[in-house]
């Protein structure tokens, strides 16, 4: 019994071996394939699946319509959305993550490596981007009820009357595209901008004028809109269907709307296409979905529902029969009046003139970059921290991104830990290897206070002329704060009447209530640094 008990499990072990075997060299490979398609498996399913947008901040009100009627007729739709050059930049990158795109402006699609990207372009609707001012203040200035050319409102700006908000002219469209229709009406109206009329030094002094009105600057629409709400603010450059949105809520509040300008010399108009992203490939049923989708967005039911949101589909003519309570006349909306288009020039001279901007046209920025060095920011923390404040001050570097700073600008960095350790500075922003060196010298240590160099930053900013600079102050923290108190830094920014933002990355395990409490006092923004903090600082920068 024992002996054939013995030979039993013999052969069961065998057995076990064998499958063993089998397991290890069938049924192992495949559980190990399906776990690695599984990490991406996400980026498959929207790949093979879905229809992928690719969409402009500005386009989002419409996601919930497209996707609706995508589930009707058997589309899966994925929309993602970014700034209209960040798009740009995407695309020119690695274009194969979507298959159609919706931009503010065809001008953007002119402006990708590759001309032949994309294809079957439509325009949609239109927005155009013009000034609001508070209705009081636009009668206050006499424009009321009047034609308005763009140097009217370069007077109102030049004799101090007339100061504004906006959206960055090197990463949003609302900024980059008024500029372009300032820049083309204070030059004349050319027929053809070229690159030898930006030399005009009196046209270069007309827009240097033009930025001194610049109260801030934001890196997105959508935050230029909240900025404005949260703000004391009496005018703003933006979407007019955003404008329309922002007085809408004011009325509903109580609160006095804004009076639109169309300067009748010309207005930057989105016209909002939806192209095809031409991958190399031929995909007859990707293409059979755009076509579907994009009919959907040119189609009556479509066009009402962008029509209630405040976008315009009547190109180019005018429409006596638009709702009056979306487009209201005593918001100095006429839509029975033509909009003159301004003609965007060549790819090269638009280059030159975003280059002329940040180099000499804008209102120079003192920032002052307040840099966490505690303890628990040794190592990795330090290292990263050098790397990005390296990519930032080097202008070779930062350029490449236009986000440079200019020998007009200043710049200060506060050190710190459970105090200030140290200040120091530059009154020249394009001559930063002395910065660059005194940060990659940095030693980390200590506990973290976030406070106190915050107060010492707006003391700095203090007795800057807000007429001439730009005041921001960057906070970079990886910690709580266990040091300091909020309550004396809120105490000194209301006392001292003080509009400068406090912008704040996060950082490691920072605390982003605390930061957020810093945000909410100045009108300021969180940045999430923790998953890419030069991704981070590259996004803080187009806010000053």
């Amino acid at each position: 019994m024992s002996r054939r008990n013995k030979g039993s499990d013999s052969v069961g072990k065998i057995i076990l071996i064998l499958i063993g075997i089998y397991v290890v060299f069938n049924v192992l490979p495949n559980i190990f394939n399906n776990i690695s398609f599984n990490k991406n498996d996400d980026k498959n399913k929207v790949s093979e699946k879905y229809f992928r947008i690719i969409s402009s901040t500005s386009t989002s009100k419409m996601d919930e319509s497209i996707i609706k009627y995508g589930k009707k007729n058997g589309i899966k739709v994925h929309i993602d959305h970014y700034g209209d050059l960040e798009i740009v930049d995407m695309l020119n990158n690695n274009s194969s993550d979507y298959d159609a795109v919706w931009i503010s402006n065809s001008l953007w699609l002119y402006m990708l490596d590759n001309q032949y990207l994309t294809t079957d372009s439509k325009s949609i609707v239109i927005d155009p981007v013009v000034m609001g001012i508070e209705k009081s203040k636009a009668k206050e200035l006499g424009f009321i009820d009047k034609d308005i050319y763009n140097r009217d409102l370069l007077n109102a700006i030049k004799s101090g009357k007339l100061k504004y908000i906006m959206a960055s002219v090197t990463k949003t469209n609302t900024g980059a595209t008024s500029y372009l229709s300032f820049l083309n009406s204070l030059a004349g109206s050319p027929e053809v901008l070229t690159e030898g009329m930006l030399n005009n030094e009196s046209l270069k002094n007309d827009l240097k004028d033009l930025f001194k009105g610049v109260e801030r600057v934001s890196g997105d629409e959508e935050y230029l809109s909240e900025m404005f709400k949260n703000g004391d603010y009496n005018a703003m450059i933006n979407y007019e269907s955003s404008l329309i949105e922002i007085n809408q809520e004011l009325v509903k509040k109580g609160k006095e709307p804004l009076y639109l300008i169309y300067p009748v010399d010309g207005v930057a108009i989105n016209d909002m296409p939806f192209a095809y992203i031409n991958n190399d490939f031929d995909n007859t049923k990707k293409k059979n979905e755009f076509i579907k989708i994009q009919s959907y967005l040119r189609s009556d039911d479509a066009i009402k529902l962008m029509e209630s949101y405040g976008y315009r589909s009547w190109y180019g003519g005018t429409n006596s029969n638009a709702d009056k309570k979306i487009f209201n006349p005593e918001w100095g909306i006429d839509t029975t009046k033509y909009l003159k288009d301004m003609k965007y020039p060549s790819k090269a001279v638009i280059s030159t003139a975003l280059n002329l901007y940040i180099e000499t046209l804008r209102k120079p920025t003192h920032v002052v970059f307040c840099l966490d060095v505690s303890g628990s920011m040794y190592g990795d923390g330090l290292d990263e921290l050098k790397e990005a404040m390296s990519y930032i001050l080097d202008k070779d570097k930062s350029s490449k991104d236009n986000l440079q700073f200019s020998d007009k600008d200043k710049i200060t960095v506060i050190t710190f830990d459970h105090e200030i350790e140290d200040k120091f500075d530059t009154v020249y922003g394009n001559n930063t290897s002395d910065l660059i060196n005194k940060i990659n010298d940095l030693d980390a240590l200590g506990g973290t206070n976030i406070y106190d160099p915050a107060i010492e930053a707006l003391k700095i900013l203090k007795s800057e002329n807000v007429n001439e600079y730009t005041k921001t102050v960057i906070l970079m923290t990886d910690g709580m704060s266990n040091g300091g108190s909020f309550k004396v830094l809120e105490k000194y920014y209301k006392s001292n009447k003080e509009n400068t933002p406090i912008y704040s990355i996060t950082f490691g395990d920072s605390d982003e209530y605390e930061l957020k409490d810093l945000a909410k006092l100045s009108n300021g923004k969180v940045f999430d640094g923790k998953s890419g903090l030069i991704r981070a600082f590259k996004e803080v920068r187009s806010y000053n």
